[in-house]
């Protein structure tokens, strides 16, 4: 197997790159602490590179590309702590392609902003469709669609609610099995919520008898996917930004001279640098393997993904705090990048079902092969 990025796949990568690198979007991340409206707006970078449509096929408008292509320009976005509202609209997108919703083409031109009201599929330790709670971990039952139509329900800290313009809400039926319904955004209720992590934008959305048009032809099997699809995505974030403070970290230890040595000789600093590098290439190495499994082994993608997830919040965490320790003083400050980094890892662990379920998800993949 040839695990090289194609040429078409590093054109992507080094776009997706030279694009963010116009905004500088991790001094705007330290500025968001205290304003969340400096925040720069990065949805029209998004619609000029082509990112909206990257999972809708060409027949609906979009580039017809996998989910590990947009795993690559999740991860230049992870890099810089961009806020793009990938996360929601790209599994919000794929199920408005399966479905050959009438709103798809302008989803994929990204005049329309989808969001993914995602709920966790079942597993041995939870039977039911669940969303996550306002507060606690324990999980709630995900919005029911009632006889007439319409929604009822509330999901709390959804990725990229705030501002979307389609929701694509992951509900049970009356007869309790999973659906997807498209809802405008007139008829929900979004309240912004910021935690931890500014660039990140969340929301709770609720459904009080809001209408939607059922996406026909997607059931259990595609609305677990697009939960997967979505754990892949934010592993692949956490991965970019992994990369970064790796870089920042070596580049500060070779520089930093104490007792007349660069304090990268010293084995506590190799050895918990090295451990990042580890961490790093055990993740990109998973989601290899879960991009792999998307399109060419659909039933080992919810192992892959789930693994990728549970060993890039790992990476994601460990990495941000060596960030902290390499740089010792400075690293606990607001004026450097190392907290940032360290607030994105916090948040996107927790994000989704949380790093937890991944790795609970792994194991009961791993025993019921056994």
């Amino acid at each position: 197997m040839n695990l090289e990025l194609t040429d078409e796949q590093s054109f992507l990568r080094d776009a997706a790159r030279e694009a963010l690198s116009r905004v500088k979007t991790v001094a705007a991340a330290r500025e968001a602490l205290e304003d969340p409206a400096a925040l720069p707006d990065l949805w029209p970078t998004a619609r000029e590179a082509g990112w909206a449509g990257l999972l809708v096929s060409e027949d609906n408008g979009g580039a017809g590309l996998s989910a590990f292509e947009a795993m690559l320009v999740m991860a230049e976005a992870g890099r810089v702590l961009a806020g793009i509202e990938l996360l929601g609209h790209l599994p919000a997108s794929s199920l408005l392609d399966a479905a050959g919703d009438s709103r798809v083409a302008a989803v994929a031109e990204g005049d329309l902003r989808a969001c993914f009201v995602a709920a966790q599929p079942p597993g041995d330790l939870e039977r039911r469709w669940t969303v996550e709670p306002p507060s606690g971990s324990v999980r709630v039952d995900a919005p029911v669609l009632a006889s007439d139509g319409t929604l009822r329900g509330r999901v709390a800290w959804v990725p990229d609610a705030p501002g979307a313009d389609v929701f694509v809400v992951v509900a049970t039926s009356a007869d309790g099995e999973p659906v997807a319904v498209a809802v405008d955004a007139d008829d929900v209720s979004v309240e912004r919520a910021v935690r931890y992590d500014a660039t990140r934008s969340l929301g709770h959305v609720s459904f009080e008898g809001a209408a939607g048009v059922l996406l026909e032809g997607v059931g259990a099997p595609e609305l677990a996917r697009a939960w997967f699809l979505a754990q892949s995505l934010l592993a692949a974030e956490s991965l970019g930004a992994v990369e970064t403070a790796l870089a920042v970290s070596v580049a500060y230890a070779k520089e930093r001279f104490t007792f007349g040595r660069a304090i990268g000789s010293y084995q506590a600093v190799k050895h918990s640098l090295v451990e990042v590098l580890r961490l790093r290439e055990n993740t990109y190495a998973l989601l290899l393997y879960a991009g792999w499994a998307y399109m060419d082994k659909p039933d080992e993608f919810a192992l892959a993904a789930s693994a990728a997830r549970s060993s890039a919040g790992h990476a994601l965490d460990y990495a941000s705090r060596a960030m902290i320790s390499v740089h010792g003083g400075i690293g606990a400050t607001w004026e450097h990048d190392a907290p940032l980094f360290f607030r994105r890892a916090q948040l996107s662990r927790r994000l989704l079902g949380g790093v937890g379920d991944a790795t609970d998800r792994v194991a009961s993949e791993l025993l019921s092969a056994a």
